[in-house]
């Protein structure tokens, strides 16, 4: 009886996704920084009329807010998970 000979075993190439070219990631990078400015330029072209306080008035002040508000919330939520954290077998 002949031993059995083990073949090498063929991979076949990876899929190379848009997103592993790092040239790619560099130029979404560029277009959310435009996207930032051209929506922070923006608060110069409307009359701020309908104002509660006079802060309100200063340039980009409500994406300011809005980016301090969601970091609040980021490390709030992470303060709350040491709070209501269960074990890992919780449930067993």
């Amino acid at each position: 009886m002949k031993p059995e000979v083990m073949k090498p075993e063929v991979r076949e190439p990876e899929k190379e996704y848009w997103l592993d070219n790092p040239r790619n990631v560099t130029k979404i990078i560029y277009a959310v920084y435009l996207v930032c400015a051209l929506l922070a330029s923006a608060d110069l072209l409307y009359d701020k009329e309908d104002i509660h306080f006079e802060f309100e008035k200063v340039f980009g002040f409500f994406g300011f807010f809005g980016f301090l508000a969601c970091v609040a919330l980021v490390l709030s939520a992470k303060l709350m998970r040491l709070v209501v954290r269960r074990e890992e077998d919780y449930y067993d």
